[in-house]
């Protein structure tokens, strides 16, 4: 009998695993999977430099030539325009309005290229190597100055991006817990409104953590702790709100959604290992518009630009935290409205209360 018992439990099992359910799941997380290794492997695997802002600064009459020259190399790899004098272009370049400056010297067969490494080495990099093999057909040479380096401890100008990633994941982690406690779904408006609030010391102590930990503790990003701390606050109430709201619209398969938003298109769009401008034309669309690399973008100018164009970035953070909060709220009070009421007797008490 206890033969037959277990049988009976193993072929249960089998029918469980094989339900059109679980069927789902296992296509949806294989898709997830698909997706990812489609999304890093196709942002990454080929990294080319479009239109990167150049300054250019030359003798008047040879300006025009030099930059429509630039700017008509195969793959438009630059984006080049006239300045007046080095003054003005490393203005740009320490306000973070051009990725580089060439300044070329008439009395010499070598010119100067100004980078920001702080910018992002890849970048910085690819400059180099497009205007060396530019110089190289004129018989000229280049020498390279990182004009706006990063911090000591900023190896590669990568910290914002991680930070970025660690806040991020915080946030929808913290939601997700929450629905795994107290389901996917909240029940009503004022269960919906409690998860919301409580994102809301949790994202100001994740991002004051953060910000501790790349400015005081490990020196990587320095004398910035209040603008980052908030800068992290938004992020992580915003992939929190994020979260939650589509837990409310799809339940348990809302975190596959917020995986899809954050990791398989966030993070590689970023401009972390790759600037956007070296992404391919899809993820360097999406960049600004998606969280992770508005926060990047944030940080890095917050640090090294003196926040300048920064403006945009914050708008769209908070974007993200207000209309998480709203779908949220919104989607909870539509399904609290089409519940059933509970049972009543002709009394108006509930069966059980009648029965007493």
């Amino acid at each position: 009998m206890s033969q037959m018992d277990n049988r009976a439990g193993f072929r249960a099992g089998l029918r469980e695993a094989a339900s059109p359910r679980t069927v789902a799941l296992i296509a949806g997380v294989l898709l997830l999977q698909l997706g990812f290794v489609l999304s890093y492997v196709g942002a990454f695997h080929h990294p080319t430099p479009h239109k990167a802002t150049l300054a250019v600064v030359a003798p008047q009459k040879a300006a025009p030539q030099v930059v429509g020259k630039l700017n008509a190399l195969p793959g438009e790899p630059l984006e080049a325009t006239a300045v007046a004098d080095e003054a003005t272009a490393r203005e740009r370049l320490r306000g973070g309005d051009t990725s580089g400056a060439l300044i070329i010297d008439p009395a010499s067969r070598t010119d100067t290229l100004l980078v920001s490494g702080a910018g992002g080495a890849s970048t910085a990099t690819a400059l180099e190597t497009v205007l060396t093999q530019a110089e190289a057909t004129q018989k000229r040479t280049l020498s390279v100055v990182d004009a706006v380096p990063p911090q000591a401890g900023d190896a590669r100008g990568l910290t914002s991006f991680y930070l970025v990633v660690g806040w991020t994941v915080g946030g929808y982690l913290l939601a997700s817990l929450l629905g795994v406690a107290k389901g996917a779904k909240p029940a009503s408006v004022a269960e919906a409104g409690l998860r919301l609030v409580t994102a809301v010391p949790y994202a100001v102590a994740s991002g004051l953590g953060g910000a501790l930990i790349v400015g005081p503790v490990l020196g990587a990003l320095n004398d910035h702790l209040l603008a980052l701390w908030g800068v992290g606050t938004l992020v992580v109430f915003g992939a929190a709100a994020v979260t939650i709201a589509f837990q409310a619209l799809l339940g348990v398969l809302g975190i596959g959604l917020t995986v899809l938003l954050f990791v398989i298109l966030g993070n590689p769009s970023a401009g972390g290992a790759y600037s956007p401008e070296m992404l391919p034309p899809f993820w360097r669309a999406i960049s600004p518009a998606l969280p992770n690399g508005a926060a990047t973008h944030a940080i890095r100018h917050i640090v090294y630009f003196s926040g300048n164009g920064i403006t945009g970035n914050l708008l769209v953070l908070s974007a993200y935290a207000v209309l998480g909060t709203l779908v949220t709220l919104l989607v909870t009070a539509r399904i609290q409205r089409r519940a059933p009421l509970p049972a009543t007797g002709s009394a108006g008490a509930t069966p059980v209360a009648a029965a007493g």
